[in-house]
């Protein structure tokens, strides 16, 4: 009984995992595709908060122009990190007029990412490029969207993700059963790795 129980869970375990080779590449991919914006406040008293979100307005008015017309990732990259004084200066502009004498940094850099929602769709937790905007101390909480595909700037109505995303990929980031379903079974995986640990101790 005991032989017949390992071997299915055995069965079950490398079911799992040819079912969920196909959604970690699919992940993988995505993180290939995406460009995000991070702005990380400088703490999370009510004024710094608010003023994150002011420098946020102000960096989405600013960018709107200057990735509109990108067509994939590494142009928005290339964009980004061309521009960087001209996001800075509008960055600390916002901030000045807002009665802050915050310094403020920005760069573009590949950084980890845990699964975020946003609004109508969802990004799954790795490692993705960014333009990273650090007011003051940057110990407050932050705030993203995605550059490429346009999700957050004024221009987004133009560049449905539709047209920068696989299916795969729109399958993926949307609130959907089958997003749910993936991860669900990655969290059994993790319990029947820990189960066997606890039974070989």
């Amino acid at each position: 009984m005991k032989l017949v129980l390992k071997s299915f869970v055995c069965s079950f375990v490398i079911s799992c995992l040819l079912s969920l080779t196909g959604f970690f590449g699919v992940c993988e991919n995505l993180q290939k595709d995406i460009f995000r914006l991070h702005i990380l406040a400088n703490s999370d008293s009510e004024a710094d908060q608010q003023l994150k979100l002011k420098v946020r307005d102000g960096i989405l008015d600013c960018t709107s122009e200057l990735f509109e017309n990108c067509s994939n990732r590494e142009e928005a990259m290339q964009t980004a990190e061309k521009n960087l004084d001209r996001i800075k200066e509008k960055c600390q502009s916002v901030i000045s007029e807002n009665g802050f004498d915050y310094q403020v940094d920005a760069y573009v850099t590949n950084m980890n990412f845990d699964t975020r929602i946003y609004e109508n769709f969802t990004l799954p937790a790795g490692k993705y490029d960014a333009l990273r905007i650090v007011i003051g101390n940057g110990k407050g909480h932050n705030w993203w969207c995605m550059v490429y595909p346009s999700l957050c700037l004024p221009s987004a109505q133009k560049n449905k993700p539709e047209s920068s995303l696989d299916s795969s990929e729109i399958a993926l980031i949307s609130n959907s059963e089958q997003y749910e379903i993936k991860f669900r079974l990655v969290e059994i995986f993790e319990n029947i790795c820990s189960f066997f640990d606890r039974s070989e101790s």
